[in-house]
């Protein structure tokens, strides 16, 4: 490839080198660039574009930590043949219109993804930015430590310990622009595995697992959560699970079953546990769960972290708690990865924990979520003849486990006459053949009161 034809706008918000980054990504994730094909070198390109070698050192940088092109020494960039990419690329761009022409035809919208963004503490995130970029630290305009800035990390360390019984130092820890790179992350340091996940599950994960080209075994759960004699039988030698609150069903696994988790991990080297604890903050009775990785004594337990349900999606930082025993693993294979988080806004995220804001936001934002928790609970129980609440007093999404023998489909279609979106537990599955009951499934974050009360009431005539 001699060059690329790259539309640049110079009067945009977005930096040059993220137009350069965004156009190579979309154009790879299409397969308009396919796989080895190499790239115009960083002096070509900067020339063609008539913008410095920096700008695409920048954007080329981006590529490489996100695993899109590899720099092969006195050669070049080359693009990286990952399996499965451009389809789902074009899968994930499909749903992402259809979600965005059903969202504007509906009256309420149970997504189960949604956060409350109308409580977000704007004027606190002004006055901590002022305060950041005030303080004229030049440093911060340079790339970091490719983990994450260490005052971040050790404040992560100390909120990990104090809110979820992780016990780390913050050079376990792991800083990053999503789970989505964590996962890469982990992938690269434990090479291809055979990987358990729960049925259902957290499909980004599970997509992203998958083009790494792992094996992925699909693992049945009970009452309790996975089943670990099932996992036995996967001769997997990895799991993804979601202890706390598991995704989509909503189950807290209890002790006994964490220590079997624990006991299979511990059974040989090479085992070891990803656990996601992505809205663990979230919990309306009882005190929280401690995290799994607080019960581990033999460095099995990697950790995931996120800041995307507590704060906003937008802040795109999360965490990794790696086990002691690969840090030397990450350092050979991925310690060369740039930070894929700006210096500032890890400044910015440290100084909001530092200060107490965190987690007066925090406090702040369980009473709202479980007021809007407890008028979807009271609004249902017209509905208790036809369906039972399953996955409530935690997180931000509840269950229906239809009793009165309809189909998904047919309650879906319902809904949506009435102008209610409601999701389907379906689409969580992997293999449809794992599907036993009928259950759909109902977020509130995203939603005021009186839109909950308004959608149960239309509901209750449009289903009873």
């Amino acid at each position: 490839m001699n060059e690329l034809t790259i539309n640049l706008n110079a009067g945009s918000k977005q930096p040059l080198y993220e137009q350069i980054y965004e156009y190579i990504k979309i154009e790879i994730q299409r397969g308009h660039i396919p796989p080895e094909e190499k790239l115009p070198s960083t002096r070509a390109l900067s020339a063609h574009l008539q913008v410095s070698r920096s700008t695409v050192d920048l954007a080329y940088d981006q590529l490489v930590s996100e695993g899109y092109i590899e720099a092969v020494p006195w050669k070049g960039y080359f693009v990286n043949k990952i399996e499965g990419l451009h389809y789902f690329a074009q899968d994930q761009s499909d749903m992402n219109m259809e979600h965005k022409n059903q969202q504007e035809q509906y009256l309420v919208d149970f997504r189960p993804t949604g956060i409350d963004l109308d409580r977000f503490p704007y004027n606190t995130w002004r006055k901590l930015s002022k305060n950041v970029l005030l303080a004229g630290e030049k440093e911060l305009f340079q790339l970091g430590d490719s983990k994450g800035e260490w005052e971040l990390r050790c404040t992560i360390a100390n909120y990990l310990h104090q809110s979820r019984g992780v016990n780390c130092n913050p050079a376990q820890i792991i800083v990053g622009a999503g789970s989505e790179y964590l996962l890469i992350l982990v992938s690269r340091m434990l090479g291809k595995r055979k990987i358990a996940m729960e049925s259902p599950t957290y499909k980004q994960a599970y997509h992203i697992l998958r083009n790494m080209e792992h094996t992925i075994n699909m693992v049945p759960m009970d009452e309790a959560g996975l089943r670990t004699e099932c996992l036995k039988e996967s001769d997997s030698d990895v799991v993804y699970v979601m202890p706390s609150h598991q995704f989509p069903l909503g189950i807290v696994m209890p002790l006994k079953r964490r220590m079997e988790l624990l006991a299979w991990a511990a059974e040989t080297k090479e085992r070891y546990i990803i656990e996601d604890d992505y809205d663990s903050e979230f919990r309306y009775k009882g005190k929280p769960i401690p995290a799994l990785q607080g019960y581990d004594t033999k460095d099995k337990v990697i950790y995931l972290g996120t800041f995307s349900k507590s704060i906003a999606p937008a802040i795109r930082i999360s965490y990794m708690v790696l086990p002691e025993s690969l840090l030397p693993v990450y350092d050979e294979n991925c310690g060369f990865y740039s930070s894929t988080v700006s210096r500032v806004d890890q400044m910015i995220v440290r100084d909001f924990i530092k200060d107490g804001y965190y987690e007066r936001h925090l406090n702040k934002m369980r009473a709202i979520y479980k007021g809007k928790h407890d008028i979807l609970i009271h609004e249902l129980k017209v509905l208790k003849d036809m369906c039972k609440i399953e996955g409530e007093n935690a997180g931000v999404h509840m269950l229906l486990n239809i009793t009165d023998g309809r189909s998904e489909e047919e309650l879906i279609a319902l809904a949506k006459e009435q102008g209610i979106r409601v999701y389907g537990l379906s689409d969580y599955y992997i293999s449809k053949e794992d599907i036993k009951d009928t259950k759909l499934i109902l977020g509130y974050a995203n939603l005021k009161e009186d839109q909950i009360r308004m959608a149960c009431k239309k509901l209750s005539e449009s289903w009873v």
